[in-house]
């Protein structure tokens, strides 16, 4: 583990939170624009592809969030900041998964090899260069707390169900006023103790971050274009022998 010290840093503002949005602004467009997530937006949700989501994200979440509590427990002073429980989404994602794979879901679950090599960087750079998790804290979380009520409207309808069930994942029950969360998040960016070589680590760590999520998404829309193939040509198929009986 690497020692950390106030005094290894000079302190200074370097308006992380906007360089962060600005920064990654090209990769979050990249990122929409995947397969998966263009046929997700529309409304084209393959239940196993996104089961096979929530097994990635479990598995990046998970560590994460572990690797984010042992820092904030020895109290770093760049993560030890952002160490907000409230975003945390092991516990939600526990919850889906029941609901996607029943009860002996943690038996069934297999992180897909981009899903592997995401949760070996966080947990590389948790010991090598701890100050780059908020890279990937900001691009996953504050995209969920953002666009989650959104995704969770369009994955009811399009799965048709029930109530919150298997959709608890966008709901954050701790947070009553997103929009004072969020300048709450970002002004806890601004003031970390931090200089602008090291910003520019961050923004550029939160681009991998990004690049990590598209590889689970191109890995998931092969899944899913299978998956809309194999309904086409059962439908083709069902018609075709309708037709040869009329």
């Amino acid at each position: 583990m690497v020692s950390f010290d106030l005094n290894d840093c000079e302190l200074m503002s370097v308006a992380l939170a906007r360089q962060l949005r600005e920064g990654t602004q090209k990769s979050h467009t990249m990122a929409e624009n995947t397969g998966f997530i263009s046929c997700f937006l529309k409304g084209v949700v393959d239940k196993t592809s996104y089961r096979n989501l929530l097994t990635d994200l479990y598995f990046v979440y998970s560590a994460m969030e572990e690797e984010i509590g042992k820092l904030c427990d020895m109290k770093h002073p760049v993560i030890a900041p952002i160490g907000f429980k409230e975003l945390f989404r092991k516990h939600t994602l526990e919850k889906d998964l029941e609901f996607y794979f029943g009860q002996n879901w943690q038996n069934l679950l297999k992180v897909s090899s981009s899903g592997e090599s995401y949760v070996q960087r966080i947990r590389e750079i948790a010991k090598t260069k701890p100050e780059l998790l908020i890279g990937h804290h900001y691009s996953r979380y504050i995209g969920d707390l953002s666009g989650g009520q959104l995704l969770k409207t369009i994955t009811q309808k399009a799965m048709d169900l029930p109530d919150d069930q298997g959709l608890h994942f966008y709901i954050f029950d701790q947070i009553k006023d997103e929009k004072a969360f969020k300048e709450t998040y970002r002004s806890t960016l601004d003031n970390l103790p931090i200089d602008q070589n090291m910003a520019n680590l961050i923004i550029e760590e939160a681009n991998l971050a990004f690049k990590y999520n598209m590889e689970i998404f191109n890995e998931l829309e092969g899944n899913l274009i299978a998956a809309i193939g194999k309904v086409l040509f059962n439908f083709l198929t069902k018609k075709k022998r309708k037709g040869s009986t009329e």
